[in-house]
């Protein structure tokens, strides 16, 4: 009887080799229709006019003081992300407390909220007109149009990414390692530093690497935040639009293409990442089965010889 249930279910969830082959042309297409084609254009249209016009496009020293800037503005908001994102993740995984919903609704936030408006926030905060740009100005204190404003405006459309790499699957791990930590007498840091981080480290650096992605190709936030200063606020998703706006379509589509290799690699190396985190979850896995077939094994012969089990009284 259940090898007949076990049988119609299979056939029921087996489709026939049309649907299979109808199912994947359709999401072939649709990859190739919205990623692949919009990736080659993209590159055809940089390299047009020959290397020499993409090189030079590249070493210009607008589009170079915007590639510094990008790079900078990342490797600012990444740590900030990081220290955020643990601390909340460890707290809604392992605690109970009152505005922990909150704090999850939060968190969500700037994947509700659309980036312009996050950086007409800040404008609305640190602008002139704002409720501390008259404190700022009389303290020469400068945010907005500059660098602090830049990382200000990326931290908040990124610092989602690692916090969710992390809660769900620290909430699946559960608390029985740490307490067994703290029941030894480890302290919370040790326990998190030898226990907790371990067991997360390539889910934490699956999230940097989106929150890499994200803050290197913002837009909307920064673009309000910028003032869209050449050689100063200009990132290059910025500095891509003003390319474009002025018909530098061949220097446009060069700085573009390198913020799609950008994205072409992040793919690779969290493809890369997810593969390693694979290879480790399955090392242990076999390591425990080992481990318990080999307990077993000293349990069945214990058990099976009488001299062996004396002597293992005696001792």
């Amino acid at each position: 009887m259940a090898r007949s249930r076990s049988f119609v279910a299979t056939r029921a969830n087996t489709e026939s080799w049309q649907v299979r082959i109808a199912l994947t042309v359709i999401a072939l297409a649709f990859l190739a229709t919205f990623l692949v084609v919009p990736l080659v254009a993209v590159l055809v249209e940089a390299l047009r006019k020959g290397w020499a016009t993409y090189l030079s496009a590249l070493v210009e020293p607008d589009a170079l003081a915007a590639i510094k800037l990008t790079l900078l503005v990342a490797c600012i908001a990444i740590p900030f992300n990081l220290v955020f994102g643990t601390a909340a993740a460890w707290a809604i995984a392992k605690f109970e407390f009152r505005g922990k919903q909150l704090l999850i609704t939060l968190i969500d936030l700037p994947f509700s909220v659309s980036p312009v408006v996050a950086g007409l926030i800040y404008v609305l905060l640190f602008g002139q007109q704002g409720w501390l740009g008259p404190w700022l100005a009389d303290h020469d204190v400068k945010i907005l149009f500059a660098i602090p404003g830049l990382v200000l405006a990326t931290v908040f459309v990124t610092f989602p990414f690692v916090a969710r790499e992390l809660i769900a699957l620290m909430q699946a791990q559960g608390n029985d390692e740490e307490e067994v930590a703290l029941t030894l007498g480890a302290s919370g840091l040790r326990t998190f530093w030898h226990v907790t981080l371990p067991n997360i480290k390539w889910a934490l650096l699956t999230g940097v690497i989106l929150c890499n992605a994200r803050a290197m190709g913002e837009f909307g936030a920064v673009s309000v935040v910028s003032g869209h200063i050449r050689g100063q606020t200009n990132t290059m998703p910025l500095h891509v639009e003003i390319l474009y706006n002025e018909y530098q379509f061949a220097a446009a589509f060069a700085v573009a293409s390198m913020l799609a290799l950008l994205a072409l690699a992040t793919v690779a190396l969290k493809a890369v990442v997810e593969w390693l985190e694979d290879r480790g979850v399955a090392a242990a896995k076999r390591a425990k089965e080992l481990a318990d077939s080999s307990e077993s094994l000293a349990d069945a012969s214990v058990r099976t010889d009488p001299k062996a089990s004396q002597a293992l009284v005696v001792a």
